[in-house]
C-alpha cells in the first residue's frame, strides 16, 4: 500500500501504487486542490484560505537560520530510521504484497532524536535543528527505506520459476549488483525532471504529491514555536505508543495466531455447529478477519473512497465473480486437506501452480482484468494530459538545441537550425513559477548525466553476465523503465499510489513480444522477462520517492542538491540491506521459494502474480482464459471511458461529482490479491478513522497518521523479529498453538 506513502508491488509497488496515503484538507485548501487529490489534513491554524501549496510555504517567525541542514546526524538518523521500514517492508511485502514509505515515519521520529541531540553542546550532535535538517532526515530516511519493493515480486518469482538456479544465498553478489542498477538508475534519470514535475506543470496538473505535501506540512507545524513543539510531542509519543504496541502484537501473535492475529469466524461457526459445508464455504473464499496493525493503519490513511472501492472490489472478486466461475466450470479450486473429512469443503480459489495443464484458479481468471484496469487507467490518466506533454516535449527540445548550441559555438562552428532553435522561448503557461532554488542549489547536469551513463553500461554488463540479457534487451528496458517512471510519477503525484504494476506488466508484456522466437530456452525468456519487469518496477519506486523528496524540500526551501545527497547516501544503504534481509527471510523461511507448499506463512501475492504474467507470455503452454481476456478488454475500455469522463466532463461546476467515482485502481488491486483479507482490514481503518474525525476531529488530526505510521512500522519489525525467531528455533509455529485455525493452519 506505494508504498503507502503506501506503495504495493502489484500496484505501489511496491508499491502496489496501491492503497495510499491520500489525505483530505479541508475547506478552501480542498477546493484549491479542486477535487483531484488529497493531501494531508491538518490543524485549522494552517488551513486557511490563501494557502498555495504549489509555492514554497511561509514559514514562522523565529525559525533557526540552516546555513547547512545536510548535517552528520540528519543523515545518520534518518538512515537508521530507513532502515528499520526498509526491514519492515521485506516482511510486510513478502506477506501481503505491499510496502510503506518511510518519509512521514522519519520526519516525526526523526524530528523527536533530534531535538533531544540539539540540546546537547556536543559537537556534530548538539546545535539547532529547524524544518529543512528535518526534511534531509526524511530524505535520507526514504532512501534506505526504498527499493525493497524487487525483492517481494520478480527476484523471488525468478526463484519459483527455477529461471534463477541456486539460493538467495549463494547469489548475494548479483542480487547486490541488480539492486545497485536498479536503484541508481531511477535516482539519475529523474533527477533533471524535478523542475518539470514540481515547477513547470505541477498546478497544472494538480501534482500535489499527497504523502510529500502531508510531510512538509507535518514537518512545518512541528517547528513552529512553542505550539508546533508541544504538537510534535503528542504526535512523536502516539507514534512512539502505536509502533511499541503494534511490534508486541505482532510478536505475541505467532504463539497464538488463532486467537491474537487470525479470526477465523466461518471456522469457528464450522466447528461449533457440527462441521457443517456452508460456513466453510464462505472461509474459503478468504471472508475472515485478521488483526493486522499494518493494514488497519493503512485504512486510517486512504481514506473511505479507496477503501469502499478496494472492499467493493473484494466483493465483486471474491464474492461474485469468483463462485460464479466455479459454479460454471470455468474455474476451480484445490482442496485444502485431502485426507480429513471434517475439512472436506475447504478449499483454495487462488491457487497459480501448474498453469496450463488443468483448470485455472478464480484467481488466474482474476488477474488479467485486474492488470488490465490498472494499466488502462494510469496509460488514459497519462494521454488526458497531452497539451502538457507536448509542453514537456518542447521544452526538453528546446535545451537540447542550447546545448548543442553552446557546444559548436565553443568550437567555432554554427547551425543555423540549431542556433534559431536556442533562440525561441517556449511559451510557458501562467502557472509555471520561478523556481527558488538558485542554480549553485541544484544537482549538476555532469552529475547525474554522467551517472546515469556509467549506471547503463554497467548495466548492460551485469545484465549479460548475470542475468543473461543482452546489452540490446538492457538498453530496451532502461528505455521502458523511463517510459513507465514518468507515467508513475504523473499518476502517484496525484493520486499517491504510484503504478508500479503498470510498468512492470507492461514491461513484461513487451518483452514477451521480445524474445519470442529469439532461440532463447523458456527458462532463460522468463528471467530476462522478470528482470525487465524488476528494472521498470524498481527504477520508476526510487524515481518517484526521489520527486516526491524534492517536493517536500521544494514545499521548505530545502535545497534540491542537499536532499539528493541524503537520499544518494540512504541509497548505498538500502541496496546492501535489502538483498540481506530478503536472504534473511527466504533463510528462515524457505517456502517462499517454493510455490508447491501448501501453508506458508507468507502468501507473496505479488510474486505469484509476476510469475503468472512471466509464463503467460514466454510458455506456449500457457495462456489467459477467453472469457479472462474478454472480460479484461471491457474493463479496460469502461476504465478509459471514465478517465475520459472525469477529465473533460467532469469540470467546472459538475467537479464536484468525481469524488462520487470508484477508484478502479483500488477496484483492480482487489482482483489481483489473493483473497479480500487485507481490503476487510483495511476497511477497518477507514471506519476508524472516519468515527474518529467525526468524534473529535481536532484529536484525529493530531494523532491519526502517527498511529497510523507507528501501526505500520510496528508490524513490519515484529515480522523480522519473527524471522529471527524462526531461525533460532522458538518461533511459534514450534512453540505456540494453532487454535481457532481451520485445520491447524493459519
Amino acid at each position: 500500500m506505494a508504498s503507502t506513502e503506501v506503495r504495493s508491488a502489484e500496484s505501489a509497488d511496491h508499491t502496489v501504487e496501491t492503497p495510499a496515503l491520500n489525505k483530505q484538507i479541508d475547506g478552501n485548501v480542498g477546493e484549491k486542490f479542486g477535487g483531484k487529490a488529497d493531501a494531508s489534513k491538518v490543524d485549522a491554524e494552517e488551513v486557511e484560505a490563501d494557502l498555495d501549496l504549489y509555492v514554497p510555504l511561509i514559514m514562522e517567525d523565529g525559525i533557526v537560520d540552516e546555513r547547512d541542514p545536510l548535517t552528520i546526524r540528519s543523515v545518520l538518523i534518518g538512515i537508521i530510521l530507513g532502515s528499520l521500514v526498509n526491514a519492515s517492508n521485506l516482511y510486510l511485502g513478502l506477506k501481503t504484497g505491499f510496502t510503506f514509505a518511510a518519509s512521514m515515519f522519519g520526519a516525526i521520529f526523526g524530528y523527536g532524536i533530534i531535538k533531544i541531540c540539539s540540546k546537547s553542546k556536543l559537537p556534530i550532535i548538539g546545535g539547532s535543528f529547524g524544518p529543512q535538517e528535518n526534511s534531509i532526515i526524511q530524505a535520507a530516511a526514504t532512501g534506505a527505506g526504498g527499493i525493497a519493493g524487487i525483492f517481494v515480486s520478480g527476484i523471488p518469482a525468478m526463484y519459483q520459476l527455477k529461471a534463477q538456479t541456486g539460493t538467495p544465498n549463494g547469489d548475494f553478489g548479483a542480487l547486490i549488483t541488480i539492486t545497485i542498477v536498479c536503484s541508481f538508475f531511477g535516482l539519475f534519470f529523474v533527477t533533471p525532471l524535478r523542475k518539470f514535475f514540481i515547477i513547470q506543470v505541477g498546478r497544472e496538473l494538480n501534482l500535489v504529491f499527497p504523502t510529500a505535501t502531508a510531510v512538509a506540512l507535518t514537518i512545518k507545524s512541528m517547528h513552529a514555536g512553542g505550539a508546533g513543539a508541544r504538537e510534535a510531542l503528542s504526535k512523536l509519543k502516539a507514534l512512539s505508543l502505536a509502533f511499541a504496541a503494534s511490534l508486541v502484537q505482532r510478536v505475541a501473535s505467532y504463539y497464538a495466531v488463532g486467537i491474537l492475529y487470525d479470526w477465523h469466524v466461518f471456522t469457528w461457526i464450522h466447528i461449533w455447529s457440527g462441521y457443517t459445508s456452508w460456513a466453510m464455504n464462505i472461509e474459503s473464499w478468504g471472508w475472515w478477519f485478521e488483526w493486522t496493525p499494518a493494514f488497519i493503519g493503512s485504512g486510517i490513511l486512504i481514506g473511505m473512497n479507496s477503501a469502499l472501492s478496494m472492499f467493493g472490489g473484494a466483493i465483486i472478486a471474491w464474492a461474485i465473480i469468483g463462485p460464479t466461475l466455479v459454479h460454471y466450470g470455468e474455474c476451480v479450486g484445490k482442496r485444502q486437506i485431502e485426507d480429513d473429512p471434517r475439512w472436506a469443503d475447504w478449499y483454495s480459489f487462488a491457487s497459480l501452480r501448474n498453469l496450463g495443464h488443468e483448470k485455472p484458479s478464480p484467481r488466474y481468471w482474476l488477474l488479467w482484468p485486474g492488470v488490465m484496469i490498472m494499466v488502462c487507467t494510469s496509460l488514459a490518466e497519462l494521454v488526458v494530459q497531452y497539451k502538457v506533454i507536448g509542453y514537456a516535449g518542447k521544452v526538453i527540445w528546446q535545451k537540447t538545441c542550447i546545448r548543442v548550441n553552446t557546444f559548436l559555438v565553443k568550437r567555432g562552428k554554427h547551425s543555423n537550425y540549431f542556433a534559431t532553435r536556442a533562440t525561441v522561448e517556449v511559451k510557458a503557461s501562467e502557472n509555471i513559477i520561478d523556481d527558488p532554488a538558485p542554480p549553485e542549489q541544484q544537482v549538476p547536469t555532469w552529475m547525474w548525466s554522467v551517472g546515469l551513463v556509467v549506471t547503463i553500461a554497467a548495466a548492460m554488463v551485469i545484465f549479460a553476465l548475470q542475468w543473461g540479457m543482452n546489452p540490446g534487451l538492457t538498453i530496451l528496458a532502461c528505455l521502458l523503465g523511463f517510459l513507465f517512471s514518468f507515467l508513475a510519477i504523473q499518476i502517484g503525484a496525484v493520486t499517491d499510489t504510484t503504478p508500479l504494476t503498470a510498468a512492470s506488466k507492461a514491461s513484461q508484456l513487451i518483452f514477451g513480444a521480445a524474445t519470442q522466437g529469439k532461440g532463447y530456452s523458456l527458462k532463460t525468456a522468463q528471467r530476462i522477462n522478470l528482470t525487465a519487469g524488476v528494472v521498470a518496477s524498481g527504477g520508476a519506486d526510487v524515481a518517484m520517492s526521489l520527486t516526491s523528496d524534492f517536493r517536500t524540500g521544494f514545499l521548505l526551501g530545502t535545497s534540491p542538491i542537499k536532499q539528493w545527497y541524503a537520499q544518494s547516501l540512504g541509497t548505498i544503504i538500502s541496496v546492501f540491506l535489502a538483498p540481506g534481509m530478503f536472504v534473511l527471510f527466504t533463510t528462515a523461511y524457505p517456502c517462499i521459494l517454493d510455490p508447491e507448499v501448501e501453508h506458508c506463512a507468507f502468501g507473496v501475492p505479488s510474486v505469484a502474480a509476476w510469475a503468472a504474467v512471466a509464463q503467460a507470455v514466454t510458455d506456449p503452454d500457457v495462456s489467459i482464459p477467453l472469457t479472462s481476456g474478454i472480460f479484461s478488454i471491457v474493463m479496460g475500455i469502461f476504465c478509459v471511458v471514465q478517465v475520459v469522463f472525469r477529465h473533460f466532463y467532469l469540470v467546472g461546476g459538475r467537479e464536484k461529482y468525481r469524488q462520487y467515482l470508484p477508484n478502479w485502481g483500488a477496484i483492480a488491486l482487489s482482483f489481483v490479491l489473493p483473497n479480500p483479507v487485507f481490503t476487510t482490514a483495511a476497511m477497518f481503518g477507514a471506519l476508524v478513522a472516519w468515527g474518529w474525525r467525526k468524534w473529535k476531529i481536532q484529536s484525529f488530526d493530531l494523532y491519526g497518521y502517527a498511529v497510523a505510521a507507528g501501526f505500520i512500522a510496528g508490524e513490519g519489525l515484529g515480522g523480522v523479529v519473527g524471522a529471527a525467531l524462526q531461525i533460532g528455533g522458538v518461533s511459534g509455529d514450534i512453540l505456540g498453538t494453532t487454535v481457532g485455525c481451520p485445520g491447524g493452519f493459519c
